[in-house]
């Protein structure tokens, strides 16, 4: 049997809490909880009473000196990401980030060439949907020219609801120098991955962001940007944390078909039997007007299937 990897918890919050509780209760095969760190009093009761064979630390350096983890997952501000990142590689140790890496370039930067330095260890950063099966099946759709040519792609994704309270409750959220952003730094980060993990990364952007516009912060809870990837290809992103009852809509549009994802969950995929411009240019006024009878047959021209999976969203849509 492989040796159970051993790994230490910075932060026992909502998120560590969770992962603490995913290994305990066997969701991650060859784990154990090593350690856990937190500054919190608080923390400290609730960890030795829910994982009372963890030994506890106050100071993550004592904690990654102590021997008792092989990898370490951060689950901190987000400004501390870098240097928790680094000294975690300094000692040898496996290192997870949280998304986002941190708040500032340079401290990034630092930490991935830092983290590239040691190419005996593994680094990453959350981006934990690239997992999610029904991504990896539409990636895979895509990469394998099922729907052809990308012509365009936009996703709307504001089902982040976050009343006042959620950013009040701790001193560095919505904050530029604790979070380093709103909605685009800590919501949507998953979304933004995966856009450019499937259709790319685009040349240029243009976006209208509204700082402060429905919530009493300073950081952005208000998106809406254009994307161009050039030879035509465009798309649109839009997110928001002020939208009650909000909206998961991803739809990438290509010359020979088409994929619609709703709730992360269902997605519908449409493959053109031709290319659309092979089928426009062999369609004569007849055809035109069964068009607009709706007297065509679809199945001539294309087939659809609905691919399910369970969402792998999680706590994604409640928390972070």
């Amino acid at each position: 049997m492989s040796k159970k990897v051993r790994l230490g918890i910075i932060g026992l919050g909502q998120q560590g809490g969770a992962y603490a509780k995913f290994i305990t209760e066997g969701m991650v095969p060859n784990m154990v909880i090593g350690a856990i760190c937190d500054t919190d009093p608080a923390k400290k009761e609730l960890a030795s009473a829910t994982y009372p064979d963890a030994p506890f630390y106050d100071d993550y350096i004592a904690m990654l000196e102590s021997g008792d983890v092989d990898a370490v997952v951060t689950c901190v501000p987000h400004f501390l990401h870098p240097e928790m990142g680094i000294e975690t590689l300094k000692r040898n140790i496996h290192a997870l980030v949280e998304k986002p890496a941190g708040v500032y370039t340079k401290q990034v930067k630092e930490l991935n060439e830092f983290a590239a330095s040691k190419p005996e260890l593994s680094f990453g950063i959350m981006f934990n949907q690239r997992n999610n099966p029904l991504y990896k099946k539409l990636k895979e759709i895509v990469e394998n020219g099922e729907i052809g040519k990308i012509r365009r792609s936009n996703w709307i994704i504001t089902n982040w609801w976050r009343p006042q309270g959620y950013y009040n409750s701790s001193e560095w959220r919505a904050t530029w120098g604790g979070e380093g952003g709103g909605v685009l730094v800590n919501q949507a980060p998953h979304q933004l991955d995966l856009w450019q993990w499937i259709c790319g990364v685009p040349k240029s952007v243009y976006s209208k962001v509204a700082f402060g516009f429905r919530r009493d912060i300073a950081v952005e809870d208000e998106v809406t940007a254009v994307v161009d990837y050039g030879d035509g290809v465009t798309g649109v992103f839009v997110t928001a944390t002020h939208d009650l009852t909000g909206t998961d809509r991803f739809e990438i549009l290509g010359d020979q078909g088409k994929i619609v994802v709703e709730g992360s969950k269902t997605a519908t995929v449409t493959r053109l039997k031709k290319p659309e411009r092979e089928l426009s240019d062999g369609m004569g006024m007849d055809d035109v007007r069964k068009l607009f009878m709706g007297e065509l047959n679809p199945e001539e021209y294309y087939t659809t299937e609905v691919i399910e999976f369970e969402s792998a969203w999680g706590a994604q849509h409640s928390g972070g």
